[in-house]
């Protein structure tokens, strides 16, 4: 009984106008030294741990949720003051569509209230430039989400100085199933031809054109009086054109359709076709809640040089003080690699 007194004491002096301020101030020259040093472009969270923090303060699933949605919007202003410009999270799995029935409709409900609320707190994303791209398998997405998510993005296609990816509903093997087919389609898809004088869809044309001409011509002879006339000078016409002693008239060849060298096919081919291929590269990936594995999130993003942190703190208690000691090793790391890069005087 004393805990729980000492927590609700603890709770409202640092909810008193005066904590606030301090802890206002406090974060605002936290924040501002941080930016003195490199900041990273590209920032992935996997945001885990909303259920078991849910059931470890015996309130509601639901309730665990909202405290998670209330995190991103503290972390997304952290990232975006600090300079951050891409904030990518991972929100619905592809997989989750193997849960039982009755649970992917309660998460697709819950996707549908916490797009709802990123409308709602749409002044958080226009003060700092953030738009909205929802990354993923559109065409797996509920009839009755779709309304949310197209919103959502209408409401910060304007933004041009941030982003905040949605992954919905994603897996990394999916995107790169993805990109890996729509580069074999680029490769095997033969180029269009320009459509000159001499193309052969011209020629083809021309040909019908002039036979249906003929056509209505003869049909005109037919029912004129000057039938025998029109015959001679059509005859003398058709001598007159075509010079017997002149060479034969030379075909136009025809150009061998080239497709492109699959030996030209690297690394950025694929990545240009990802999801993610106008974002800068991945420089730091979070996951809460202890568990130290990607679960199929941005795999073909992570590279040699970005940071993964796997945090034990669940995704609602996640804040400023949690992601300013991974900053501040980012740039420590940042400061050793360009150290090893830089030609020895």
């Amino acid at each position: 009984m004393s805990d729980l007194y000492l927590s609700h004491v603890r709770n409202w002096i640092w909810k008193s106008p005066p904590a606030e301020w301090v802890m206002r101030s406090a974060r605002e020259l936290l924040i501002g030294t941080l930016k003195q040093g490199p900041i990273p472009q590209h920032v992935a969270f996997e945001m885990d741990g909303n259920r078991r923090f849910a059931k470890n303060h015996k309130i509601e699933t639901i309730e665990g949720h909202h405290l998670g949605f209330e995190a991103l919007a503290r972390v997304l202003e952290i990232c975006y003051k600090c300079g951050v410009k891409v904030v990518t999270v991972y929100a619905f799995s592809i997989e989750n569509f193997n849960r039982p029935k009755h649970e992917v409709s309660g998460l697709m409900a819950m996707a549908k209230v916490k797009l709802e609320q990123l409308v709602q707190h749409g002044e958080l994303l226009d003060r700092y430039g953030a738009g909205i791209r929802v990354l993923g398998q559109r065409d797996l997405i509920p009839d009755d989400v779709l309304p949310y998510v197209d919103r959502a993005i209408e409401m910060t296609k304007h933004n041009k100085d941030a982003v905040l990816n949605i992954c919905f509903p994603y897996t990394s093997r999916a995107e790169m199933t993805s990109a890996i087919k729509a580069t074999v389609d680029e490769y095997t898809t033969s180029p269009r031809l320009p459509n000159t004088p001499f193309s052969q869809s011209r020629i083809t044309q021309k040909i019908r054109s002039n036979r249906s001409k003929k056509s209505d011509t003869s049909s005109l002879r037919d029912s004129s009086p000057e039938n025998g006339k029109s015959d001679v000078d059509d005859s003398m016409s058709s001598t007159t054109a075509l010079d017997p002693d002149s060479p034969p008239l030379q075909s136009t060849p025809v150009k061998t359709v080239k497709f492109q060298n699959p030996e030209t096919i690297t690394a950025e081919t694929i990545n240009s076709h990802t999801y993610t291929a106008e974002c800068p590269p991945l420089d730091i990936f979070i996951r809460t809640s202890g568990v130290t594995r990607l679960s199929d999130f941005m795999l073909w993003q992570c590279h040699e040089n970005t940071q993964i942190f796997f945090l034990k703190c669940l995704w609602p208690e996640f804040d400023l003080w949690h992601f300013v000691p991974i900053l501040l090793e980012w740039q420590w790391r940042q400061k050793k690699l360009l150290e090893k890069e830089s030609p020895r005087k």
